[in-house]
């Protein structure tokens, strides 16, 4: 049996045991497993039943890390991204007015494209043509809705009177709870403690318990319906599939999907040098980003928290394979999940979107031609709620300032097309 594993998955080539790997996928399950409850929660701000969206992401996240062990054969996690939940609940359902039916629809079709361009040339094409000031910028200005939105659910934030944005009041159960919450959990994570995002939810949750924000004998919130489950596999509705609205939310989500994950597992391949697995890991993430939508979730990503477990020493799928089946386990945790409070996600959010922000660093600062653009997507897609205007904006910005001080050259024309697109996107909602 070993001798087989050790053969598939290339253990001795990569200089790794079983041991190693196995140890490495529990270390990134315990890091990553928050997003079960996190992922759900946001989606359900769609409109979609907790229990079925608790299902949903639990499902994805078992085939996403299965397909990548598998057929990528890295130690690349794939569960609901951060971000592109947020793009889904946020902007394509409460400001785009798509149900969440058919917006799993245009993450399936979002999908089918993202594996077109994985299986072809189209992924380097398209990588080459975007600069990398505007794919910073679009990490960076996730990672603040990412914030704006952990500081709202929190209460910290609020609508304000005379702005607005003001400070939540102080003196409330759940602020107090976030913030007690938010202590632990920065102190946690910089002290880098195993599976510091789970005890923080754990903490979180008892805090929380403590302010009475939470109704333990409330039976229908402990309870879990068999019938509401599975209400989300297969619900993708195509009722709107020849209409403006669908077609814009496909490009936009499309376009973020494809350009983040094209960062991330460039990234993390690169990080345990095996370059040489990227176009295997690439495709295996667009199949599980294009199932998602038949699972009924917002598409998986290569999760940042993958490099836990190839801390830990993961190299080969193995770690992946042994995250995945530990993702069946919690199944049996859902109706304790249910009762996690905001409180105790807020804080969750609020660190990734810092760690997002960081980003910024890598921005080209020196070239205004560069940072405007830039700049604009890290703004505007907070300052709109929605990922894909703020996006569109600093994309169509972009060529044009080239065009006025002379570089149009500097940019490719493939970006000139997408940028059109762009702009027939907004061209049409003001016609509509």
């Amino acid at each position: 049996m070993f001798n087989w594993i050790d053969r598939f998955f290339g253990l001795k080539a990569n200089e790794t045991t079983v041991k190693r790997e196995l140890m490495a996928g529990i270390i990134g399950f315990f890091t990553v497993v928050y997003i079960i409850a996190v992922n759900a929660l946001i989606l359900s701000e769609a409109g979609m039943p907790l229990e079925a969206a608790i299902v949903a992401t639990i499902a994805a996240s078992v085939f996403g890390c299965l397909i990548m062990g598998l057929w990528g054969n890295v130690p690349i996690l794939l569960v609901p991204g951060m971000g592109i939940n947020a793009l889904f609940s946020y902007t394509m359902v409460q400001s785009m007015g798509l149900s969440w039916q058919e917006a799993l629809a245009v993450v399936f079709v979002s999908g089918v494209i993202f594996v077109f361009i994985a299986f072809t040339r189209f992924s380097r094409m398209l990588s080459a043509a975007v600069p990398q000031s505007l794919k910073e910028a679009i990490t960076v200005g996730l990672g603040l809705f990412l914030m704006l939105i952990g500081l709202e659910k929190g209460g910290i934030v609020e609508k304000g009177t005379s702005s607005i944005l003001a400070l939540g009041s102080l003196g409330d159960p759940q602020v107090l709870a976030t913030i007690l919450t938010f202590l632990v959990a920065i102190v946690l994570f910089i002290r880098n403690v195993p599976g510091n995002f789970l005890i923080t939810i754990v903490v979180g949750t008892s805090i929380a318990s403590f302010f009475g924000l939470i109704d333990f004998n409330q039976s229908d919130s402990a309870s879990f319906g068999a019938a509401e489950a599975f209400h989300a596999f297969g619900a993708l509705s195509f009722e709107n599939f020849w209409s403006m609205t669908f077609w814009i939310a496909v490009f936009s989500l499309t376009m973020v999907i494809v350009f983040e994950n094209i960062g991330l597992v460039h990234g993390q391949v690169s990080f345990i040098n095996r370059s040489d697995r990227f176009s295997r890991a690439f495709q295996a993430n667009s199949v599980s980003a294009m199932a998602s939508g038949i699972f009924g979730t917002s598409p998986t990503v290569a999760a940042v928290e993958s490099a836990a477990g190839m801390a830990a020493g993961g190299r080969t799928g193995l770690t992946t394979v042994t995250a995945g089946l530990l993702f069946l386990v919690a199944a049996f945790f859902i109706p304790v999940i249910k009762l996690i409070p905001d409180s105790a996600i807020a804080p969750i959010l609020i660190i990734i979107g810092s760690l997002m922000l960081q980003n910024i660093r890598n921005l080209e600062l020196k070239d205004l031609s560069e940072t405007f653009p830039a700049l604009l997507i890290v703004a505007m897609i907070p300052f709109t709620y929605s990922i894909a205007d703020g996006i569109a904006i600093g994309f169509i910005l972009y060529p044009i300032l080239k065009i006025a001080i002379g570089k149009w050259r500097e940019v490719s024309p493939t970006l000139y097309v997408i940028a059109g697109l762009f702009l027939m996107n907004f061209v049409f909602h003001v016609v509509a």
